[in-house]
């Protein structure tokens, strides 16, 4: 069982998350038709302040990813090798030793959303008494639909407009999915967080100010522009060009357009 930290231990914690090896992750495919038959967690981080706007919360790392991102600075969750998983029954325990410490409980990853039995994990965090918040990348609105009545907050990745997708994720159609998922959220009314984060090349005329006018015409209200951290990408080419951050333009443009506008990273 996870420990229960005292009370004046308890941290943000900035090291990767626990992993080990004993199981083989399951192949997912691209449209996220299958899923694992049980929730599978790569590593969790009992206290942070900033992967949860506003509230002291938990997060849970999912394994495994759909896609295969050019920057994902979590690669170590994606790859297709042994883990010794981190039981969720564990969790649990953990959390209800929290109960009125903690404000919630984020699923993050890797894609939660590819996982199974999410929904009855966030219905058992709901059922503590903690927020639930969510972590995606949107690929698989007919899941995420699912998930919308234990949603508290959702951090969205926008990665781009739709069909600038594949050269990011390298998966066909993605940026359709991923928009499906974002006009979902904002249906649905689920507070909620779109964030960008710099590609190599992009320029603001041409690839930002259309993005950003998209995401503010489709009624995105916070919104954060994230710069590229190159030493953590996974694509060698990216890692090698070195950091980008937003160019003026950009900031002067998400102030305008967005009512909580952020720079995140510089």
């Amino acid at each position: 069982m996870l420990p229960s930290p005292p009370l004046d231990s308890l941290h943000p914690v900035p090291a990767e998350p626990r992993i080990a090896a004993t199981c083989k992750r399951q192949a997912v495919p691209s449209t996220c038709d299958a899923q694992p038959a049980e929730l599978r967690i790569a590593g969790f981080t009992p206290l942070t302040t900033v992967d949860y706007p506003g509230e002291l919360a938990a997060v849970v790392f999912c394994h495994g990813c759909p896609w295969q991102c050019r920057y994902c600075h979590n690669a170590h969750l994606l790859a297709d090798e042994d883990l010794a998983p981190i039981a969720w029954a564990d969790i649990r325990a953990f959390l209800e030793q929290r109960r009125g410490l903690l404000d919630g409980v984020v699923f993050s990853g890797g894609e939660p959303t590819v996982q199974g039995d999410l929904a009855t994990a966030m219905a058992e965090v709901k059922a503590l008494g903690f927020k639930v918040g969510l972590h995606t990348g949107g690929p698989a609105p007919e899941r995420l639909a699912r998930l919308l009545p234990w949603l508290d907050w959702v951090g969205l990745d926008i990665k781009a407009l739709p069909e600038d997708y594949p050269a990011i994720t390298g998966v066909a159609g993605s940026g359709e999915r991923a928009w499906a998922s974002l006009h979902q959220l904002l249906a649905a009314g689920v507070a909620l967080e779109v964030r960008t984060t710099l590609m190599p090349g992009w320029r603001f005329a041409e690839e930002l100010r259309p993005l950003m006018d998209r995401l503010a015409d489709a009624g995105v209200t916070r919104y954060a522009l994230q710069a590229l951290r190159a030493a953590t990408a996974r694509d060698p080419a990216i890692a090698t060009a070195g950091d980008i951050t937003p160019p003026a333009a950009a900031i002067d443009c998400g102030a305008t357009r967005f009512a909580d506008f952020i720079v995140r990273g510089v």
